[in-house]
């Protein structure tokens, strides 16, 4: 490896970038749209259903939470071995990831499916909000299985850069929904209306068509690695310790964030009702915002995790470098164009008054903080892929259990402060760990590669890095 920089090629990195990351951000944007899109289709039905559809959401976003770690250690495995072509790597890493991710979908598909009502008191103690989301989760329980199924099969498919496929899935299972929304909610084509029940039944159908599209795609074009079944469980005892301990920091990270946040949820879920429905209509415009983010963050682990694992170690440093700002640019602009299309946005979802009014505030304290936040997320998705699963995680945590969460139960349950204060409390801790990620970025000290090649190149590399700065 040579000491000496040359131009980067921003034209084959663009490429490279965009064939990524367009159909995983436009796969993610499907399923969001559908998200936002439900909630105008149960609108009619009142506020108070907006909100327990939120809330029920909120319970998924928690599962989101539980699995995404082992998402996220998949990714790094999967990637890295995509790097050097390692079937058996890559097979094993799916298979393990398979069976972490189903693991949760059980575990929150059956609280949802037998302890509905349990989990409505946690979110609410609104009584009428309660008893129309113990209706949805007792059947939307079942699409939790599904869902989860798709995304390890998608994990598996991006990370080999086999992105078309989830996409053309997503297609196919959101037209599904909104089709069954539109004859079980209000009982058009002669069914029966079932309100926020049918929505459910909608969910749930959608998500095993999803399993369905992927499944019969894959056998189609003659992927080979969804169907060499007995691979994916041949693990031998240095194999999973090597996978566990790159997972276990991603998956604390997830699972403590996801309590973080059920602790905001909940501190929200205490306010007055227009509150509890500004902030049901602002978490699913946030999934726009975060869906079309993931498909860049996709791009970035599977960018920099391919370069890791094939020992292209300074390809992946300069890389990293471009994709953090390049990102927080993109949202930015995704940002000011959700401001101006707000009003019929959040008319049509229901929003009006004071609820209304909380919807936009919550919007331009987001359009402001998401740009830092993203920047922070992309850093931590950076690090992951190439195998430094550690400083990201610690960071978040104790600057969330540390600073923000604290300052978001005393602001609303001491100080009785504003919602709109409590709110931007949720994203006190950003500015800080930014500045903090930007140090370790440029230090080059999370390439931390799994397979041979990467660990072969990391010593030249390093001692070029560091000549580098002297220099």
């Amino acid at each position: 490896m040579g000491t000496k920089n040359t131009a980067f090629a921003w034209g084959p990195f663009l490429k490279k970038l965009a064939a990524i990351a367009i159909p995983v951000a436009f796969q993610n944007l499907l399923t969001t749209t559908a998200s936002m899109v439900d909630t105008m289709m149960v609108a009619p039905l009142g506020e108070l259903s907006v909100g327990a559809l939120g809330l029920c959401a909120q319970f998924s976003s928690l599962m989101f939470s539980g699995y995404w770690g082992f998402f996220g250690g998949g990714m790094l495995f999967i990637s890295q071995y995509w790097g050097t072509k390692e079937d058996d790597g890559i097979e094993r890493s799916y298979g393990m990831t398979w069976l972490c991710m189903m693991t949760v979908a059980v575990i929150f598909g059956s609280l949802a499916i037998f302890a509905p009502s349990l989990v409505m008191r946690v979110y609410t103690d609104k009584t009428a909000i309660q008893e129309i989301g113990v209706q949805y989760l007792r059947i939307v329980g079942f699409a939790y299985l599904m869902q989860v199924f798709s995304m390890a099969m998608s994990c598996l498919l991006r990370s080999t850069e086999r992105v078309r496929i989830p996409m053309i899935a997503s297609i196919v299972s959101v037209l599904t929904n909104l089709a069954l929304n539109w004859v079980l909610i209000y009982g058009n084509l002669g069914m029966p209306a079932m309100g926020i029940r049918g929505a459910a039944v909608a969910t749930t159908c959608a998500a095993a068509v999803n399993v369905l599209t992927i499944y019969l795609l894959a056998w189609k074009s003659g992927y080979p690695y969804l169907f060499r079944i007995r691979n994916h469980f041949r693990w031998d005892r240095i194999y999973l310790r090597n996978y566990f301990v790159k997972c276990f920091p991603i998956l604390m990270n997830e699972i403590l964030v996801g309590i973080g946040n059920m602790v905001i949820n909940i501190t929200l879920g205490r306010q007055p009702e227009y509150v509890i429905d500004a902030v049901a209509v602002f978490r699913t415009l946030e999934g726009l915002i975060i869906g079309f983010f993931a498909g860049f963050s996709s791009a970035a682990s599977v960018l920099i995790g391919k370069c890791v694992g094939a020992g292209e170690l300074r390809a992946a440093y300069e890389r990293a470098k471009r994709l953090v700002y390049l990102c927080s640019g993109v949202i930015l602009g995704v940002n000011i164009l959700l401001f101006a299309v707000r009003q019929p946005i959040l008319t049509r979802m229901s929003l009006s008054g004071a609820s209304y009014d909380a919807g936009v505030r919550m919007l331009l304290i987001y359009g402001v903080v998401s740009v830092i936040r993203m920047g922070n997320w992309i850093h931590n998705d950076t690090y992951r892929a190439a195998g430094d699963a550690v400083y990201g995680t610690v960071l978040e945590i104790v600057f969330m259990y540390v600073l923000m969460l604290p300052c978001v139960v005393v602001s609303a349950f001491v100080l009785h402060l504003p919602y709109w204060v409590i709110f931007l409390c949720c994203y006190i801790d950003e500015p800080i760990r930014y500045a903090l990620m930007q140090i370790h970025l440029y230090s080059g000290k999370w390439i931390k590669p799994v397979t041979e090649a990467g660990q072969a190149a990391l010593p030249g590399f390093m001692k070029e890095l560091k000549s580098g700065r002297r220099r």
